[in-house]
């Protein structure tokens, strides 16, 4: 998914194991608490909190801080998440990112290498309703290359509410989908978790965009202002080669809003249900038309297997 930008949006969360640090708790101070930058303004949780400045060297492993714990579940990898947060460099007094301006929770896959390391193993174990605080070393970060207004090998000290946690099925579930027409890919209808297969044929591909059932799932239609969480797999018309695939990266699913994709999946998957298998063959024009896209050659027709396995 990382692969097709403009796929999955995620502000300043992108990749750039260690072991969460001492629970030592250091000097308070007005300053700082429990070896973290201290919360000086909308503490509770929903608000937007504001940050004090770092103050002596910053932790050289990761640090999590529970400023209040929710009741919710224990959150695991593979879960669906949806999180408020504030990220801020430990020698600043200036926030570089935060949700709580958009007014629209930030949506990913624990555990799927959507996000930086430290949010990964920060973020499991924790329960829904918690605000945390977490320091996350370079290493965890951004490294040595920085991003954007991060410089290199900046400490970054985040705030995060845990607003929801989705456990998701390792696979579609429902009625097989007869798959007739012989014009069209053939994608199969394995439920073990693994990659379905897909077998393009020999013809030219269809000039409009193709949205089938291959699993019919029993579950709410997808709204386009839906954020999904999926398994997919995608392969080009032209000669069946696999360019991107979820499964690839350890099986952990994708999870995105569906208003931020290419129009190929947010037309194709909207009005689905959850739980279904959906083959979608998506024209240039539906996708990244005259543009080559990494892997992906300009004008290329492309054919994916998308599995719906839960809507937030």
């Amino acid at each position: 998914m990382r692969r097709l930008a403009g796929l999955l949006v995620v502000p300043l969360l992108l990749l750039s194991t260690a072991a969460c640090g001492s629970d030592d708790k250091g000097s308070d101070s007005a300053s700082m608490k429990n070896g973290l930058p201290a919360i000086t303004a909308g503490e509770k949780f929903g608000e937007k909190p504001t940050l004090a400045k770092g103050v002596g060297d910053p932790p050289k492993d990761l640090k999590v801080n529970v400023i209040s714990e929710g009741d919710g579940a224990v959150t695991k990898k593979g879960d669906a998440l949806q999180v408020n947060y504030l990220g801020q460099a430990w020698d600043s007094d200036t926030p570089f990112d935060n949700s709580f301006d958009r007014g629209q929770p930030f949506a990913l896959t624990l555990g799927a290498g959507q996000v930086i390391k430290g949010w990964d193993q920060g973020l499991e174990g924790q329960k829904v309703g918690s605000r945390i605080e977490i320091g996350i070393p370079p290493e965890l970060g951004y490294g040595a290359k920085g991003q954007g207004d991060i410089k290199p090998n900046a400490t970054l000290v985040f705030v995060v509410d845990i607003l929801k946690a989705t456990t998701i099925p390792k696979s579609a579930e429902g009625t097989e989908v007869a798959q007739e027409n012989k014009d069209l890919p053939k994608v199969g209808t394995n439920t073990d978790g693994k990659a379905p297969s897909i077998t393009v044929p020999k013809v030219d591909p269809p000039a409009k965009l193709v949205s089938n059932y291959v699993i019919e799932g029993k579950g709410e239609a997808v709204k386009a202002t839906d954020t999904l969480t999926v398994q997919y797999k995608g392969v080009l018309w032209k000669d069946g080669k696999e360019f991107d695939s979820s499964y690839a990266r350890g099986g952990a699913p994708a999870t995105f809003q569906l208003a931020g994709v290419i129009p190929g999946w947010s037309k194709g998957l909207e009005g689905k249900k959850v739980g279904s298998r959906v083959l979608l063959v998506v024209p240039p024009g539906d996708a990244y038309g005259d543009q080559a896209q990494g892997p992906i050659p300009a004008n290329s027709t492309l054919v994916f297997s998308v599995d719906i396995l839960a809507k937030q």
